[in-house]
């Protein structure tokens, strides 16, 4: 077996101009450290006013700029703050800051203000990315497949006096949650984070024909429990719509044709010859809700244009109430570094590998550490149970499984901004 690994090796070499692709010993197949080129990391590190932290203060400042919120902690001189508009901050590659930072007295101003924002949707609703997008950097997994992510994590969002923190509750029932091998613990999520909200968005796939017109009976379920919490409607890709009427179609139908306590005009929303072509959809009389009628504000937009997100954010700032914040300033995700890395895998393997494959493939890391230069140096294993899976993720000539390390050095290199040098190893499971 190890003469065709050796050619194989060779022959990647040749195409992906260094990467590696070989066998360590009999059943696993690695790609070596790799990193992005000095074009791609200047281009992806390069980020207007952004911060680092790491064990290496001084030459983190030196290289990203100062401002780090463990910089604040330790003294470091800061820049004058009114001369800086606001950034995003990165993720610390390491665990322990990561955690210090979380549990840190947050760094308010005299007159702080706090929003709790709980984000529901149905799968593939967009959850993931309208929460990247509103955070300024991608922490999340973004994937067509279901349940991507599967730990409950938060997302938050400081600017000037006001906080936002995003949690992203799971909605699931106990057949999906069995079918890709999903913890039943998360079943109770929804219910706890509901608990402590402030507003709820619900967000709406409109370009999902077969369940655009009404909303998920999770997510009724949420919203009917909990019915003092004020909620608002999302109705996401709209971008995807030929026909922009049909949003007035289903503006009626998902508020049952009721917006912030005043009824909407059934002879401006609906068009008799086209919702005759929409399928699924419910008079607004049915005997079983498909709506909700206690929105108080509608936001039609799509979660990949900057713009259109851009006018929710501020929206989510203004509703923020006087109170003490959560968290320090500094904080952008309470995902541990670990997480973020394995959530990204994770996305990578759900869109190359075909239906059910992905959700069985186990990570393990073996190898998390910063290098002599400050990079991040990453090795993880993957484990599946059938050779045919282990084919599926190597790939000809090893394409797959290079691609997908070079995508999750990028994306990594972008939350943590530091150069990232990953290894992935393919093994079959005993």
């Amino acid at each position: 077996m190890a003469a065709p690994g050796l050619r194989g090796a060779g022959l990647v070499r040749a195409v992906l101009r260094g990467w590696q692709l070989g066998p360590r010993f009999a059943g696993e197949w690695v790609t070596p450290f790799s990193s992005l080129s000095c074009c791609q990391r200047s281009c992806l590190s390069c980020v207007s006013g952004a911060t680092f932290s790491g064990p290496r203060l001084a030459s983190a400042s030196r290289q990203y700029g100062q401002g780090s919120a463990l910089d604040h902690f330790l003294g470091f001189p800061q820049p004058d703050s009114s001369l800086l508009t606001p950034c995003v901050p990165a993720v610390s590659i390491h665990k322990e800051e990561q955690d210090l930072l979380l549990v840190h007295r947050p760094d308010m101003p005299e007159n702080p203000r706090v929003l709790r924002v709980v984000l529901l949707g149905a799968p593939n609703a967009g959850k993931s990315t309208l929460s990247n997008q509103l955070l300024g950097r991608k922490v999340f997994p973004v994937s067509k497949k279901v349940h991507t992510t599967r730990c409950q994590a938060l997302g938050v969002i400081t600017e000037k006096e006001a906080q936002v923190v995003v949690i992203r509750p799971f909605l699931i029932d106990i057949c999906l949650s069995l079918r890709h091998q999903l913890e039943l613990s998360l079943l109770e999520d929804p219910w706890k984070s509901m608990e402590s909200a402030d507003l709820v968005v619900v967000l709406v796939d409109v370009s999902d024909k077969w369940t655009r017109n009404e909303l998920s009976p999770q997510v009724l379920q949420c919203l009917t429990q909990f019915s003092q919490v004020p909620s608002i409607l999302v109705m996401n890709k709209v971008d995807c719509l030929k026909q922009k009427s049909v949003l007035l179609e289903l503006t009626a139908a998902l508020t049952e044709g009721v917006v912030n306590g005043k009824k909407l005009e059934m002879k401006q929303a609906f068009h008799p010859s086209s919702a005759a072509k929409a399928p699924n959809i419910k008079s607004v009389g049915s005997s079983r809700r498909t709506g909700w009628p206690h929105f108080q504000e509608i936001f039609m937009l799509s979660a990949l244009s900057q713009e259109d997100v851009k006018t929710l954010k501020k929206y989510l700032l203004a509703q923020a109430q006087p109170g003490p914040w959560e968290f320090h300033s500094g904080v952008l995700t309470s995902q541990t570094p670990e997480e973020i890395c394995a959530n990204i895998i994770r996305e990578k393997l759900l869109e190359r590998l075909p239906q059910e494959v992905p959700y069985n493939v186990k990570q393990k890391t073996i190898l998390w550490d910063e290098g002599p230069s400050g990079e991040l140096m990453i090795e993880q294993r993957l484990l599946v149970p059938k050779e045919s899976h282990v084919r599926l993720l190597i790939g000809p000539k090893g394409q797959v499984i290079s691609q997908i390390a070079q995508e999750v050095g990028r994306d990594l290199m972008d939350i943590f901004l530091c150069d990232v040098q990953i290894r992935l190893s393919v093994k079959l499971m005993k």
